[in-house]
Parts: C-alpha cells; structure tokens; sequence
C-alpha cells in the first residue's frame, strides 16, 4: 500500500518535480582539453583578471563542433609581444569517442597579443565560420579558409579597433545579408603607465591592486560593405557610447517582435543600453524606458553579461543579467509594450543577499523538458581577495537553476556535478552539443587553468530537436533566424546568434528539448530576409539542416539517450 501511495503521488506531481536531476560531468582532461592559462599569479590589474571567452564552431564543417578558447597573459609578456591570442581545439575522436587536438599552430591562428573575447560569424558567406577575436591593444579577424585553416585578415578588413576591447558579436542589424559586427571597450587604460601604490585607482579593502575608477572608451559598430571590408558607423548609428560607460557583454535579439535585431549591451558601473533598431540604420537607446538600464531599485549596477532566451514560453525573449559580487543577477520578463519586469525574487533565482561575482551566463535547457534553464559562471577577480575577511572567494562554485515552467527556478547547483572538481574561478561560457546526442553540454573558461567541458549526462526519456540554418539571400550563417517550435500546448522560439554570454559564442544550432513530445505540430522559421516558412508534423529526435527557401535538406537520427535507472532524486521531489 505505501508504493502505490507513493506512486500515486508522483504520478500527480509535474513533470518538473519527478524528471531525472540534470547531471554533468567535467570531461575536459580525459577529452584532450588540458592548456592553461598564462595568467598572472596575483592579479593586480584590471587587464589581468577580465579573463576571457570560449567558443563553439564547426571550423571544417565536419558536423562536430570545436572549441576556441581565448588566451590570457600577464603584463610582462605583453610587454615583450604578447602570445597566440586563442587556442583552437580540433574535435578528431574516433568511433564516437569524444576527444580533442590542440591545432593552434597548424591552424594559422598565430597573431600574438592579449585576448579577451570570441566571436564566431561567417561574414563572407562562403559558408565557413570566421573567428573575430578581442583584445588589450588590438582586435583580430581570422578568416577561415577551409579544414580549420585560418588567415589573420584584420588590416585589410579595418576592424582592429584598439584600446581594451572585450565583448563582440555578429548580427545582420540592417538586414542586408551581410553580417556586421558590435564590439564594446573597457577601461582607457595604458598599460604602460598603469596605476602604482598610493593612486586612488590601486587600493580596493586594503589591497594593492587596480579598481575601474577611470572612463571607460567609445564602442565600434563595424558594418560589412562587402569585398571583405568593414567601415564603423557606431557614431551614425547612435551606439557608440559616447558618455563612455564600461562596455562589458552584448547579445542580440528581436526583443519586440518586429523581425529586425536590437542590441542589449551591459556596462560594469552604469547603465545598460538596450538599442532598439529603427530599421533605417539607427538605433534608439531604450534601456531606461524599458527598466533594463539599471536595478530594480533604480541603481547602477557592476553588470557582466547578458542573455536573451524565452524563460516562461510566452513568445517574448526575456533578459537575464550576470553582476558582480553582492549584487543579484538579475531576470527581466519581457511584458512586451510594458517593457521589463524584474522578476529576480519572484522567480526564486535569488534569495537573500548573498550573491558571488558571476561572469558567463545563460538560458540553455539542460534537461530537454522545453523549459530554459540557467547556468552561471562564478568567481572573483584575484586571489588577492582571499585574504580578505567577509569578500567572496576567488574560486567560487558555478550555479545552475532548473526552470520548474511555473515561473519560477531551482537552484540544483550542489547535485548537478559541475561543482564535483576542484572549484574554480571561471568567466565565459558556451553552450553547445558536443557529442551530437541531443542534450546541451557546456564550456566553460577558467582562469589559470585549461577549460572545464561540461558533458551533459542527464537521465531522462524527453524528446528533443537540433536545427541547422543555412540562409541563402539571408546571410550564410543564418544568425539572426527564429524558429518557433509547437509541440502539444508548449510553443518555444529561440533565435541563431553570433556571441553572447561573457565574451563567448554558443553552437549556433538551436535546440529545443520536446519533453514526451515525439512530434513538433509545427516548426516555423523566421528568416533575416524576411521569408517565413513553415513546417508540419516534423519528427523530433533528429538533427535537421534546413535551407532557406528550400525545406528540410536532410537529417540525422539522434541517439537514445540513457534512460533513468533510480527513484527521482530527493532534490526533485
């Protein structure tokens, strides 16, 4: 009698409470990811402990994605020349067995400097991904010529920016099919008269080390004119921040609705912008008006990155934004001509006031239930600040929050495994199928450490889908696309995007997890150029490479993936 109770009850709870806990496990070592990072022991500089992004590209177009992941430096040896500003990660394992290659020299990927961020984006339309790399000084474009082969492009192109470049990302904003590209700078710091003891910007608690009280510098916008070449129009555009706020993350997405981009870039200290397009070549800063510019309270904040993703499947694209320490990550619920609401407390993300500093971060559904899910990267700037009594450490547990589809989320961070390991302390994320099994794994960066690959091992019988868009008068990489999933009452739309996170890029295939859904009613895609087509009854378990204008060109049977062999875990009960 007790087992059919409990049965009964488990049979009436949602899905969310008796699903299989998501589960990872940092596969990075066995897998070939074993290059570290040439940070500075003690940190004492802004430039030392921004850390960097990682990336997910199909650089020979094999159908298995690779890794980039940016590389740190100290001052010293920038100051000697500096050093290959990315390590690519070749995926060769055979027979299924997931592995890696470091193929860094062979690739051409050779332009030494300080990196910071990554950027994947085809921007010729050749359909090859193209590598756009930020950093301390100057910027790089790699263009990829075939078998991850790559040519250091950047003068001719005329994006090198300069100055103390982080975040980056592609997006047709003008919908020319042609990709252009947004970068955001930091501080104005020279490195070769950086802050010394007893300056007001080289003491944080009691520490010597260097604190963001300078300006900060102007953005780019580089629009693609074709023939390879790049002009900035970031003043014309109105995006060039001329008040010279501390430009950190950017993302973009379709916030409105209205099938044009916008632009949401987060700034360390100061209001967000979110650039809403007018479709003319401009754009109009609506972050104030919307309630995305600053805190609930309506303070500034010290923000890191940003997302856009679908949290509560009301066809909108909410917001979540990573923060520095003792400041809450915040969930914005897009309420459409209402603007943004925080909904950080309300949808259980946060509790108290005990918050890390956090970095990379993002929507991804981990568990294929159809609901996003959040994943933060966590730690604090230096070592230093382990000496300090009360401040959060400089390696801090990662967190994850599994979205319950009920508005609200459940912090599994201790269950889930990417807690297992040594703690670290990491920036970017990407978020990405690596092995093609159908469930999303996650690269994470780590400071003074090689990165950490998240395999995701969850056990569960939920359906799910990958897509793959190649555009045609639209731009090659598609990114910019939406596709609208329905399957029984759940509709899901996600968009292809050129960067994101904290300094990073995701696989830009677009999953959905389907839940008991074996088959999507309809599948609708969006295109940059303004088609829109739609499919019927589309089978789900498959990898789909869709062409535009053209339909379904082929798929691929996803594994089975492992069914749950044990009662629900007590954290989902």
């Amino acid at each position: 009698m007790p087992v059919l109770l409990i049965g009964m009850l488990l049979f009436l709870l949602p899905s969310w409470a008796w699903a299989a806990p998501i589960h990872f496990r940092d596969v990075g070592a066995e897998v070939g990811v074993t290059t570290g990072q040439n940070s500075a022991a003690d940190k004492r500089y802004l430039v030392e402990m921004m850390g960097g992004g990682v990336a997910l590209l199909d650089c020979d177009n094999d159908g298995r994605l690779d890794i980039v992941a940016v590389n740190d430096s100290t001052v010293d040896r920038y100051m000697g020349g500096g050093e290959p500003m990315v390590t690519l990660y070749r995926q060769d394992g055979k027979d299924g067995r997931l592995h890696f290659t470091d193929v860094t020299q062979p690739a051409g990927l050779a332009t030494l400097g300080w990196g910071m961020g990554v950027a994947v984006g085809d921007y010729d339309n050749d359909g090859l991904p193209d590598i756009y790399v930020t950093g301390y000084g100057h910027n790089v474009l790699y263009h990829n010529l075939g078998g991850c082969r790559f040519q250091d492009v950047t003068a001719q192109a005329g994006v090198a920016g300069g100055g103390f470049s982080v975040g980056a990302a592609w997006a047709d904003y003008d919908r020319d099919g042609k990709l252009d590209l947004f970068v955001t700078r930091y501080v104005d710091d020279d490195i070769h008269h950086l802050p010394q003891p007893g300056d007001a910007a080289f003491q944080y608690r009691g520490l010597q080390m260097e604190v963001p009280v300078t300006q900060g510098e102007t953005d780019f916008l580089f629009h693609n004119a074709g023939s390879g070449k790049f002009t900035d129009v970031a003043a014309q555009a109105g995006v060039s921040n001329p008040d010279k706020h501390l430009g950190m993350g950017v993302v973009w997405g379709d916030y409105d609705n209205d099938g044009w981009p916008d632009l949401f870039v987060t700034n360390d200290m100061g209001p967000n912008y979110l650039f809403h397009n007018l479709h003319n070549g401009k754009f109009e800063d609506e972050g104030y008006l919307t309630g995305t510019a600053l805190s609930a309270d309506g303070h500034t904040m010290g923000n890191m990155a940003a997302d856009f993703g679908d949290y509560d499947r009301d066809g909108r694209l909410d917001l979540v934004i990573t923060r520095y320490g003792y400041q809450p990550m915040s969930l914005y619920r897009n309420q459409g001509p209402m603007g943004f609401a925080d909904m950080t407390w309300a949808s259980q993300i946060e509790h108290g006031d005990n918050y890390p500093v956090r970095w990379g971060g993002g929507f991804a559904d981990l568990d294929n239930d159809g609901w996003p899910d959040i994943f933060s990267a966590n730690g604090n700037v230096t070592a230093l600040v382990d000496s300090l009594p009360n401040e959060f450490k400089y390696r801090e547990p990662a967190e994850v929050f599994r979205n319950r589809g009920n508005g609200t989320f459940e912090d599994v961070s201790s269950t889930c495994g990417v807690n297992d390991g040594p703690l670290q302390s990491r920036r970017g994320t990407a978020f990405g199928d690596l092995n093609n099994d159908g469930a999303v794994d996650v690269v994470v960066y780590n400071e003074d450490g090689p990165p950490s690959v998240f395999l995701n091992e969850t056990q569960n019988s939920n359906h799910r889908v990958l897509f793959r868009l190649i555009g045609t008068k639209s731009n090659k990489a598609a990114i910019g696309a939406r596709i609208t999933v329905t399957a029984d009452k759940l509709t899901q739309i996600d968009e292809v995007r050129g960067g994101g996170s904290y300094l990073s890029s995701n696989d830009t295939r677009l999953h959905f997890g389907l839940g008991a859904s074996a088959v999507m009613r309809t599948v609708v895609i969006q295109w940059p150029s303004g088609l829109r087509e739609v499919l019927h009854n589309v089978p789900a378990d498959f990898l789909y490479t869709l062409v535009e204008g053209q339909g379904i060109q082929s798929k691929v049977a996803l594994p089975p993936l492992p069914k749950p062999s044990a009662a629900p875990h007590p954290s989902q009960r």
